[in-house]
């Protein structure tokens, strides 16, 4: 779901709670009023994406010992996107690993050294809730675009693939040539 969905449910709801109410608001202009019913969104969003980290999904194990990192292999980064308990992004010093499934798993790796691009892209709503997502393009044939969704902090992600791509380039001598 995306999060400019989540946030349509979420002020509709609250919509619905002071329509049933019976508390007048009609002394505040519909202005503010959608404002304030904007903020009080944004704010029970943040709030279950916190207790949804509290209870240990944020950095979930991937689970089974043939899903830990090779032997050399160091995890830069772990988390999920922003509301979502079945997905979860690994990133380590040779690879992207992205695991979907809460109880059958299917995961989708990406070698940094196929990498090709990076992008980042954030909506105004993302953006108050400084979350985003990071659009991998890579040379590999079976997913050559990945994105990873609504990750907390997307320039941080963003970087550290970036500078972890770089490093895995260097550490296997691998050179880009482009044309022009």
């Amino acid at each position: 779901m995306a999060i400019g969905e989540a946030k349509q449910r979420v002020v509709a709801r609250i919509w619905q709670s002071i329509a049933s109410s019976g508390v007048s608001v009609n002394a505040i202009p519909k202005e503010q009023l959608d404002t304030l019913v904007s903020a009080i969104a944004d704010g029970v969003l943040l709030a279950v994406d916190h207790e949804l980290a509290e209870a240990g999904l944020a950095a979930r194990s991937f689970g089974d010992e043939a899903d830990t990192p090779e032997v050399g292999e160091k995890v830069l980064w772990e988390g999920r996107p922003f509301l979502s308990l079945t997905t979860f992004y690994r990133v380590t010093n040779e690879r992207v690993r992205v695991q979907h499934g809460l109880f059958g798993r299917d995961f989708d790796d990406i070698e940094l050294i196929r990498i090709q691009d990076l992008d980042r892209s954030q909506g105004m709503v993302e953006r108050m809730l400084t979350i985003g997502d990071v659009i991998i393009k890579s040379s590999d044939p079976s997913r050559p675009e990945l994105i990873l969704e609504n990750v907390p902090d997307p320039d941080k992600v963003h970087e550290l693939l970036r500078r972890g791509m770089l490093e895995a380039r260097k550490k296997f001598r691998y050179s880009v040539q482009e044309e022009m």
